[in-house]
């Protein structure tokens, strides 16, 4: 690896020795305080011009997390043992009426569920947890596997039932089974 690596080996070093040291010193700066978006920011205005798209940006962004491993200051993962999510739905400005399961997605962290509490008196929702795929695999740990399901809508599923039945309220997940940001939200 040259200058710090882009890791991989396959024409990656390149990409990163593309930009320039104080590009990548900032690069890395954002990567190091998990701020993926502004890294990838930066390295999409900056490696535009020198011939990388967004897709070779995002791999780019990737390995500097690889590179980085375990001094990156990971964002906290959303809390999913019912205790916590109970603390957390209490804290909602209205009744909880149902716990639901919302699959969502974005180009930095691909599909993930939000587990929601509904509200009446007033009507509204909030958000109580954002289960991303990292964050699911470290809930089940290495002796449990999700199942055949998304390992996000698994843990979404199972602590999302848990809270349901902890508060005495229906749980609603429109499609556990396949990411859906268009499946049918929960009608009470």
């Amino acid at each position: 690896m040259t200058g710090g690596g882009g890791g991989g080996g396959t024409g990656r070093d390149e990409w990163w020795e593309l930009l320039p040291v104080g590009i990548r010193r900032q690069v890395d700066g954002y990567v190091l305080q998990d701020n993926r978006m502004q890294a990838l920011r930066v390295v999409h205005e900056v490696g535009r011009a020198r011939g990388l798209g967004l897709h070779e940006a995002q791999i780019l962004v990737h390995d500097r997390y690889l590179h980085h491993g375990d001094r990156v200051a990971r964002t906290p993962d959303s809390p999913l043992d019912v205790e916590s999510l109970a603390a957390r739905a209490a804290g909602c400005p209205g009744r909880v009426v149902a716990i639901e399961a919302v699959w969502d997605g974005d180009t930095v962290h691909d599909w993930f569920v939000c587990l929601m509490a509904i509200t009446a008196d007033p009507v509204g929702e909030r958000c109580l947890a954002t289960v991303y795929r990292d964050a699911a695999v470290r809930y089940f740990g290495e002796r449990e596997a999700p199942g055949a399901l998304h390992p996000s809508a698994a843990a979404a599923d199972r602590s999302g039932r848990a809270l349901a039945a902890r508060l005495t309220v229906p749980f609603h997940f429109a499609s556990p089974g396949t990411p859906d940001d268009q499946a049918p939200r929960w009608r009470g």
